[in-house]
């Protein structure tokens, strides 16, 4: 009896992350890439720009 009950321990530990995982992946206010996005497409700009007036060598 002693040995059912170990064995239950992973088995309820299991089923309840199961549980959790699921709860805590649910599918919330779904949100795009739109922001995340037009701040790489502003970067990418900045960063092709031409410098003037740097003073290279």
């Amino acid at each position: 009896m002693g040995a059912l009950v170990w064995l239950l321990i992973p088995l309820v530990a299991g089923i309840g992350g199961g549980l959790w995982g699921s709860w805590a992946n649910r599918t919330r206010k779904v949100r795009g890439d739109g922001p995340e996005l037009d701040g790489y497409a502003r970067f990418r700009e900045a960063m092709e720009k031409s410098h003037t007036g740097a003073g290279g060598a």
